[in-house]
């Protein structure tokens, strides 16, 4: 029998590329596929847009509020689960899967029988390796081999995750506290401490983010400095549960994030420095509660 996936897509005020990524959720070679579209309360017409496509494939559900990436995630998986597919497919409303991808992580399911999660390999627009979701293969290294057979990991982002149901109901569901930022590295590791967890070269998806050179406080603009205060405050969270290598992991990072900042900053020196070092001591006292599905049977 035919394994189902509900493809989970949060989005937000990006009905243009929304309709990109729903179009290619639409022509996978894998027809056994439910779509889901998690709204964080778009005012740009996201509503009329997925009205043309909902069917009985496509699902769409207005969260009410604008509950961030994380809140979005945790309240799709919810919903996802609900529906009954074996397999739930996690990704951004500006993620672009080839037609294949999905195809091709089935089959590495089939074959690899008991995992946690598999990522796809994710590109940018010009066909490069995207910065921001390279997996990890441990708390300090990078993935560095793309091609060939599945290679373990221990943590993915939300671009193209790929997680069976019944791997949820026994880890809970990502943090919604987390709003935006860290919450995919921290319910991958979550789930790569308990299950192997691989990453799937021949599954492509494009990342049609705006830039390819990942986030960095160093050089981003001050409109964007709030991520930053989640983004600090939740990879303490995240790295401080691995124990001593996760607080030496922590303490390195960053004093090379503080030193960048001195020399490399172009402005606003003492704003960055303040939201590293002030995030980071919130970190500490981070302690949100895992939720889990309510049916975890």
């Amino acid at each position: 029998m035919s394994k189902r996936v509900a493809a989970i897509i949060v989005t937000y005020n990006r009905k243009k590329l929304l309709k990109e990524c729903i179009e290619a959720l639409l022509g996978q070679t894998y027809r056994e596929l439910d779509i889901l579209i998690i709204d964080n309360a778009s005012t740009d017409g996201t509503d009329a847009l997925v009205k043309e496509y909902a069917d009985s494939q496509v699902k769409y559900i207005n969260t009410g509020a604008n509950l961030g990436g994380a809140g979005g995630f945790q309240f799709g998986v919810k919903k996802g689960a609900e529906l009954g597919d074996d397999y739930l497919w996690l990704m951004d409303d500006d993620s672009i899967p080839t037609p294949t991808a999905l195809e091709e992580l089935i089959n590495a399911a089939r074959k690899l029988g008991k995992f946690g999660f598999l990522s796809s390999k994710v590109l940018w627009k010009d066909q490069s390796l995207c910065k921001m979701n390279v997996p990890k293969v441990s708390l300090n290294h990078k993935l560095a081999d793309f091609d060939g057979a599945p290679k373990q990991i221990i943590m993915g982002t939300f671009v193209s995750f790929f997680v069976p149901v019944a791997v949820v109901k026994k880890v809970g569901l990502p943090i919604k506290e987390f709003f935006i930022w860290a919450d995919d590295l921290e319910f991958s590791r979550r789930i790569s401490r308990s299950y192997p967890a691989y990453f799937i070269p021949k599954s492509i998806i494009i990342h049609k983010c705006k830039s390819n050179t990942g986030s960095n406080i160093v050089g981003d603009v001050p409109e964007r400095f709030n991520r930053y205060c989640f983004a600090y405050r939740n990879e303490v969270y995240v790295y401080r549960r691995e124990g001593l290598s996760g607080w030496v992991h922590l303490v390195l990072k960053t004093i090379l994030h503080i030193l960048r900042v001195i020399f490399k900053a172009k402005d606003n020196k003492k704003q960055r420095l303040q939201i590293i070092w002030n995030s980071t001591v919130k970190g500490f006292k981070f302690n949100p509660q895992i939720e889990y599905l309510r049916n975890n049977k």
